[in-house]
């Protein structure tokens, strides 16, 4: 009886001890088998959007990777990835095939990311809560395959936003199906048609010029049928020359021209200027050489320059303010007002008519004639100058191509300059 208890008891032991050395065993084989292939693999939560998808709608995203969005050094850069995850969740909605891919430098290749990722979350997949997850890791995916984008080193200093839009536009022919560019810049164009480093920054004739260049060196891209969205304009590094509300306006008004925003034809052609705030990440890693990028300073130190026709100003041989001329000098103080920390600067000429002795004197009193009526409106640090005769005398618009008249020289040498500096 003993001996069948004490048996008894002692084969659950053997049993428990077998177990544990078949576990250490078991343990230290798979120990030994993942010390062999490195770490544990994970599940790849995008590995469904590398599947074919039989989605018409196709989507581009380009992600322009010149230093001045996303800096150098010590610079932050704008974090397009977590900016836009509402345009992002749109791509989704849609279930296009989306593709990705970085742009910088004069080139029009496109540096591609991904390719033909689908965001069909619904493929294949009748459970709703499934549904659900997909179409969440969906947007995940995307926001992360755009910071990749983001962190590509360019492949040379500046951009072309014009040559991405172009090529972007190309890489979506063949879809039979809706067709939208998605692109992320600041539309700081350095290089092409619309190279901006020279660009004043003020009016809509310098607008329409960059347009008609653009149109003659066959440069504005082809968006027939295409829906693009522009994202980021006006939004540089940190550390990088920031425009002026006024200067941001200006530079949305370039884009809408070029692109031809607003325009919406029968064959879904498109132009929307996303009003979206892209937050800041940090600059690139240090270590990694980036190109020299040209940089644009937004004209702050360029004055401003109105050329007034000395006969909207005065009568002949006065230096009285004739009252016809008050609204025009009204725009021009509202002009100067309004530019921070502004300097004025008006110069006085006079034609070569009038008698050499008093030329410089005459053209003094218009000068002091038209600072006392800007200062009257509420301009400060106005300074005023008698320059004589002029020493040249740009064409008039309309005489482009022809020679100027007699007629015409004298107006253009009887003015007054008008020049805003900001400090």
């Amino acid at each position: 009886m003993n001996t069948t208890d004490s048996t008894a008891v002692r084969i659950p032991g053997r049993r428990r001890g077998t177990a544990m050395i078949a576990g250490a065993l078991g343990t230290a084989l798979l120990a030994g088998l993942l010390g062999a292939c490195g770490e544990e693999p994970r599940l790849d939560p995008c590995a469904w959007m590398k599947q074919p998808a039989d989605t018409t709608g196709r989507t581009v995203v380009l992600v322009d990777t010149s230093s001045s969005v996303h800096g150098s050094g010590a610079d932050a850069g704008r974090d397009y990835a977590h900016g836009i995850t509402a345009l992002l969740r749109s791509v989704v909605e849609r279930k296009d095939t989306v593709s990705v891919g970085s742009f910088s430098g004069d080139s029009a290749q496109i540096s591609w990311i991904a390719k033909d990722r689908s965001a069909d979350w619904v493929r294949d997949n009748n459970n709703e809560i499934n549904q659900k997850t997909r179409r969440q890791q969906a947007v995940s995916c995307l926001t992360g395959l755009v910071g990749k984008a983001e962190r590509t080193v360019p492949r040379s200093g500046g951009s072309n936003v014009l040559a991405a839009l172009a090529a972007g536009a190309s890489s979506l022919e063949g879809a039979s199906g809706s067709r939208s560019l998605l692109v992320l810049t600041d539309g700081l164009s350095t290089t092409g048609c619309a190279d901006l480093r020279a660009a004043a920054f003020r009016d809509r004739s310098e607008i329409k010029a960059i347009t008609r260049v653009c149109a003659a060196r066959d440069e504005t891209p082809s968006l027939t049928g295409v829906q693009l969205t522009l994202a980021g304009l006006g939004q540089p590094a940190t550390g990088r020359p920031a425009p002026t509300p006024a200067q941001r306006t200006w530079l949305s008004n370039l884009w809408r021209a070029l692109c031809g925003a607003g325009r919406k034809d029968a064959h879904g052609t498109s132009c929307t200027l996303a009003p979206t705030a892209i937050g800041t990440a940090e600059g690139r890693r240090p270590g990694k050489k980036t190109p020299q990028d040209p940089a644009v300073e937004y004209a702050q130190d360029r004055p401003q320059t109105y050329a007034l026709p000395g006969a909207a100003l005065f009568d002949t041989s006065s230096s009285t303010v004739r009252p016809q001329a008050l609204p025009l000098l009204n725009d021009v103080a509202v002009s100067a007002r309004t530019t921070p920390g502004s300097r004025v600067v008006v110069s006085g000429y006079v034609d070569p008519r009038g008698r050499p002795d008093n030329n410089h004197r005459l053209s003094q009193a218009r000068a002091d004639a038209v600072k006392d009526v800007l200062t009257g409106l509420g301009v400060e640090r106005v300074t005023a100058h008698g320059r004589g005769l002029p020493t040249g005398c740009t064409k008039p618009d309309h005489t482009a191509g022809g020679r100027m008249t007699a007629e015409e020289k004298l107006q253009c040498d009887r003015r007054v300059d008008i020049e805003i500096t900001r400090k």
